[in-house]
């Protein structure tokens, strides 16, 4: 059994230099297979969206698609760290909300930090929601969240100003209390130089090897996902094809009679005779 990640283990992690892994779960079989690997960290991010419920974006899911998905995994991963997202409109329409949401998440589902897409605009709800006795991990570079406004889903500080902007927000969200930044699609010389200038953890997703700890969701690595794959996927299995050819030998042995075999059946002799 593996030790569980805790809070003050983001700090201690980057002080010392060891890296660590962060992938995506949101049920009670996927989030008990992760605690059972090596893996520190589980998001049930709003990409559930999208992978579980078949919307064409983040901002469609609610808080009470999060909670619903949020307590199998906490349930399925009792020695894993659990992140929890905070979805569109969960945090943006005022801190009052803002920390009645974050409570909200912390007190139905039992996750151990929740994370948040953004800068300096909701530095004060980050702040709110610490003092409050939440952790906090906050999200820049591409906040899916915020896709439109940002003109699609493109690589972010790809320009020096852009870059300069991507490092002085990494070090706004330190100062405000965060306990790691997600870094989402960004070159990866700009993430080394976030990663040095901060002495928090940066999660990397699409940032290259330079971060301190490397995030994937868990059905694009293992091949399950098929409908797109970003350029910064890895597929470090092809899950999918072998649960189609499982399926497909299911399907084959039923029609030709070949299962069930005695093996997986009760064979036990009824006498049927004295019913009559």
């Amino acid at each position: 059994m593996k030790t569980k990640f805790t809070v003050t283990d983001f700090k201690k992690y980057k002080k010392e230099g060891k890296k660590f892994s962060f992938v995506t779960a949101y049920d009670y079989t996927m989030a008990s297979i992760i605690n059972e690997s090596n893996c520190e960290i589980i998001l049930v991010g709003d990409s559930l969206g999208m992978v579980m419920l078949g919307y064409t974006s983040t901002t469609s899911v609610t808080m009470d698609d999060i909670i619903h998905h949020t307590k199998p995994v906490v349930k399925g991963a009792p020695d894993t760290f659990v992140i929890s997202d905070m979805p569109f409109g969960s945090y943006n329409t005022s801190v009052e909300k803002a920390v009645e949401n974050a409570n909200r998440l912390i007190k139905e589902t039992g996750c151990d930090c929740v994370k948040l897409e953004g800068g300096e605009e909701i530095i004060d709800t980050i702040k709110a929601i610490i003092n409050g006795g939440i952790a906090v991990v906050g999200h820049i570079g591409l906040t899916p969240q915020r896709a439109t406004q940002l003109g699609g889903f493109k690589v972010q500080g790809s320009t020096p100003e852009s870059a300069k902007n991507l490092i002085e927000t990494a070090v706004l969200l330190e100062k405000a209390g965060v306990i790691a930044i997600v870094l989402e699609c960004v070159p990866s010389v700009v993430a080394k130089r976030i990663t040095e200038s901060v002495s928090i953890p940066v999660l990397g997703i699409g940032a290259g090897k330079y971060v301190d700890c490397q995030v994937l969701v868990t059905q694009d690595l293992l091949g399950m996902y098929n409908d797109f794959k970003p350029k910064f996927v890895k597929r470090f299995a092809q899950i999918r094809n072998e649960m189609i050819k499982g399926l497909n030998q299911f399907h084959d042995e039923t029609l030709n009679g070949e299962f069930p075999t005695p093996e997986y059946s009760f064979n036990k002799e009824v006498e049927l005779d004295r019913l009559y």
